[in-house]
């Protein structure tokens, strides 16, 4: 699985940092990094949160 991220769309509101730290984050710039693109199962429940908590959905998951 995939986190895939429409740069445009993003505004930095930073929740789905707070939803899966260990997969992104902002940078100083308030960009957002997705820190492990690639999610494995470990980490599939945190990165459904952060798509989901979005506000914009800037954020998606592909296979």
């Amino acid at each position: 699985m995939r986190i895939e991220l429409d740069r445009p769309r993003c505004e930095g509101h930073g929740l789905c940092e707070e939803a899966a730290p260990e997969l992104m984050h902002l940078d100083d710039d308030g960009e957002l990094v997705l820190d492990v693109p690639e999610v494995d199962a470990a980490d599939a429940a945190a990165a459904n949160a952060a798509v989901r908590i979005c506000p914009v959905a800037a954020l998606r998951l592909s296979v």
